[in-house]
């Protein structure tokens, strides 16, 4: 299986096993007897991992009769094309689709200069970084984290990634210039997400030093292979990645609830 795009699902499970309590969700698998072909994760997102035309129609009949409990079905396009195809006339509508999200991967140190200033944060500077998580998230998935349950999960992932070293900023003086996360990690790849600039700063080279920053640190801490996904319309930010050192490799689709 694919190790870039198949990364969060491949994190996931190295993490917390397949406890369905843990994973906070099902593993459901698909193959010919006594041997596994395909998977899907199928939580918060519904994520599937090697799935062919037969395996598809497999997990959307699952998906149809269980009713949609997920929040976006996300992964490489073709699969989750087909899913989608198969489960709109009983789901609804969408609230977004986003039909074209090109997956972009580096293996090698940018070479252009990386901003010293950006590091690891430290969890004291949650306060201070909340806002631009969710500043970001709002801004990309066009609701706010904060709704449903006042943003509880949400906080609780962004102090994780904190804890656990993948969180990355430049903070001058308690005000994020820059951030982003390691957001998913295998031996084999990792994979970015959440990447803001704060709007009054844009245009001035922030991103491109702080990816090359973040793009050295996941190379020597986390992952021979450093990867994300971004919207084919957001040019400015596949602008950015591209003279960082990433190079487009396939294509991810997402629908968004």
């Amino acid at each position: 299986m694919d190790p870039v795009a198949n990364v969060f699902v491949a994190s996931r499970v190295r993490t917390v096993g397949l406890n369905p309590a843990r994973l906070g969700g099902q593993m459901w698998g698909f193959g010919p007897r006594g041997a596994l072909a395909s998977l899907c994760y199928a939580g918060a997102n519904m994520v599937p991992v090697n799935a062919g035309p037969e395996a598809v129609h497999a997990f959307a009949e699952r998906a149809r009769k269980q009713g949609r409990r997920c929040s976006s079905i996300v992964g490489p396009a073709d699969a989750v094309s087909q899913l989608w195809e198969r489960l709109e006339p009983y789901w609804g509508r969408a609230r977004a689709i986003r039909w074209s999200q090109p997956v972009m991967a580096t293996s090698q140190k940018s070479s252009v200069p990386a901003d010293p200033l950006v590091r690891r944060v430290r969890p004291e500077e949650f306060e201070s970084l909340l806002p631009a998580c969710v500043a970001m998230f709002t801004e990309e998935v066009g609701v706010s984290p904060n709704l449903g349950d006042g943003g509880a999960l949400y906080r609780t992932r962004v102090a994780e990634l904190i804890r656990i070293g993948r969180s990355y900023a430049r903070i001058d003086n308690g005000r994020v210039v820059f951030k982003a996360e390691v957001g998913a990690v295998t031996p084999l790849a990792c994979q970015i997400q959440g990447v803001w600039v704060d709007p009054a700063l844009r245009g001035q080279g922030h991103a491109v030093a702080g990816m090359a920053a973040v793009v050295e640190a996941a190379l020597s801490c986390f992952a021979p292979v450093v990867s994300l996904y971004v919207n084919d319309f957001n040019h400015s930010a596949r602008a950015v990645y591209r003279k960082v050192g990433f190079r487009e490799i396939d294509r991810f689709m997402s629908v968004l609830f």
